[in-house]
Formats: C-alpha cells, structure tokens, sequence
C-alpha cells in the first residue's frame, strides 16, 4: 500500500500565516505540520509516501527532503494546474495499479490508521473513509451510513433540523483508502473534488463504499489560525499524542525568569530576566527581553519581544518585533516580519 497526501493548496484560509510559508510545512509545535501525518503513516506500515504538490512546491521539498531521516520514502509530484482531491489523486496513481491511502493535507490526528487499513481488507471494499464526530455538523459535509457501515450519501452543510433526522453528527475526516478501480472514475488531467465528483459516482455504480469512525481519537482541521493555535495548546495539554521536539537544552533562559513545564522552547533562544513564558511555544532563535510576558502563544523564528510586552493567545510569525509595553491580545495574528511600535495595543 502507497500513501498520497494531498498537499497542494495555497492556505488561503491559514494567511498570513501562509504568506512566505507553504501550509504542509508551517511550524507545529516547531515541526513541519506535514512530519506527523508522515509519522502516522510509517506506524502503520506505509513507508511510500507521494505529495501532491501545486503551490511554492521548492520550499516544501527542501524541507522534508527524500524522506530517509523519518523512515520513509517521499516523493513529489506537482500539478500542471489546480485539479481538485479527486483529480490530484489520478495524476499522481493514473499508472499505479495498488491500494492508496489519501490523506488531506490539513488534517492534523493522532488516528490508528492499522485499524482501518484492516477493516477496508476484511471487507473488500473499493473505498473506504474515515468519519470523525463533531459538535456542530453544519459546518462540514454529513455523512449518513447504514447500520453495518455502508455510506449512503452525502449531505453537504446540513440544517438542525436534518441533522435531527438523521441522528448522525458524522463527518468526512479526509482520510480515504482506495482501490486502482477507483481510479477509472476519474478523467485524467481534469479538475475533479471526491466529494462532488468521486464518492457520489462511486455510489451510483453501488461499488463497495465503507466507512470507518474515528470516534476517540483526536481530529482537527489545522486550517485557520484558530485551530492552528489551538492544535498546538491541545499538545502542550497532553490531549494529542505526537512526536514532537524535546525541549532545547541550548537556549540562554536567565535565572529568575519564569518558563513552566508545559512550554516548548526551541534553540537558540534568549530569555531574559523576569520574563514569564506560560503554555507558549516558541520558536528558534526567539528573543524575549526583560519582564515581557507570554500566555497560550505560538512564536515563530527570530522574532523578538521587547521588554514588558504582553502577548496573550496570539500567533505571531517568523522575524517579527513587538516593542516594549506592546500589548497583543487574545486572538492576534502577525504575519512575517510584522514590527509593533512601543506602548501600542492589538
């Protein structure tokens, strides 16, 4: 079995986080976010792994490099114009004749993937998804299945009242396991969306169409910075389970300042006196001056933070500079190289 991961978008959603950044590889607890879906995937056995690729392509390769430091081996692929899920996946497995495993490149979860691996084979099926359960399906598309399983159909962005009907808070959770038969379904070198295109037709042939909960594990779609930064307070809570980088030993934190148990401090980090880190991640090369005070925060690289500033439930990107007594608040996102004038508020 081979691995896709759909990894083309632009993050439109995610800006400016996005701006000079690809989405697969901004930093997730100071990791490429697409190294913990690489990771998932080489636990369960699936060391051949393509990315579909279409915007900044270069950057996103330099960073994860062939693969052979995680274990597995990555190739790329770039599309010659934006195709959609559906037609990602032909171009990338038109000559292939093996089971895939797609992943949607936004998807951050901590998933046994084994357990469906073996559901899809004991069942022979054509395809398989992946369904998780949320709060609020409106937002999403609903999946309704029978009672052994079986998809149904698709309900796109349903009201109250069929969500009551159906009895289901069930959505696509963009992890599907495909057979080559799928594959014909799909014109070559043509837009296509599974959920539009592939899955309804895949339906209408009453090919064998599974699903598979994953009901107890984590899920989220990291795609605004909201659930950006709130992924990464979900790990620093222990709610996720992950890789992820040990804490620097080789960054200079003064003696009385204050950084608690929970925050990720990356290398190169300057942390002078009196400042005060709580439930924050912060990147390489930080820089936090004199009583500045950081809470429930992402920092990127080589950003600096001046003395007695405040910086509460913010995101704020690589190089940037927040002067002294700058007062960030919850909420807050500052794209690359953003630079606040002392005393002023965001």
């Amino acid at each position: 079995m081979k691995a896709l991961i759909l990894a083309g978008g632009k993050g439109t959603r995610l800006r400016p986080l996005t701006v000079y950044t690809p989405k697969p590889v901004v930093p997730l607890m100071n990791r490429p976010f697409l190294l913990f879906q690489i990771e998932l995937l080489a636990m369960a056995g699936i060391t051949d792994i393509t990315l579909s690729l279409s915007y900044q392509p270069d950057k996103i390769e330099d960073q994860l490099g062939d693969g052979a430091e995680y274990g597995v081996r990555l190739s790329y692929v770039t599309e010659p114009n934006p195709l959609g899920t559906g037609g990602a996946y032909k171009w990338a497995f038109a000559k292939e004749a093996e089971t895939a495993l797609v992943f949607n490149g936004d998807i951050l979860t901590d998933f046994d993937l084994s357990a469906m691996i073996a559901a899809h084979r004991d069942k022979a099926s054509d395809a398989t998804i992946a369904l998780t359960p949320v709060i609020d399906p409106s937002r999403y598309g609903l999946v309704e299945t029978d009672k052994c399983g079986s998809v149904v159909r698709f309900l796109e962005k349903p009201n109250p009242e069929e969500i009551d009907r159906l009895g289901t808070n069930l959505i696509n959770a963009g992890i599907y396991i495909l057979e080559p038969t799928v594959l014909p379904l799909i014109a070559t070198g043509e837009n296509a969306s599974f959920e539009y295109n592939v899955f309804p037709e895949i339906l209408n042939r009453k090919m064998g169409f599974n699903s598979f909960s994953l009901d107890g594990s984590y899920w989220k779609d990291i795609g605004t910075p909201e659930s950006y930064l709130t992924a990464q307070m979900d790990f620093l809570n222990g709610d996720i389970t992950g890789s992820i980088l040990p804490k620097s030993q080789n960054s200079e934190i003064a003696t009385t300042a204050a950084v608690d148990d929970r925050s990720l401090i990356a290398e190169g980090c300057v942390i002078k006196p009196n400042a005060k880190i709580i439930n924050s991640v912060l990147g390489p090369g930080v820089h936090v001056e004199e009583k500045a005070f950081i809470e429930n925060s992402v920092i990127w690289a080589h950003s600096r933070i001046s003395a007695s500033a405040d910086v509460r439930g913010s995101v704020i990107c690589r190089s940037c500079h927040i002067g002294k007594n700058v007062v960030v608040g919850c909420g807050s996102v500052l794209g690359d190289k953003t630079s606040l004038p002392d005393y002023s508020k965001v």
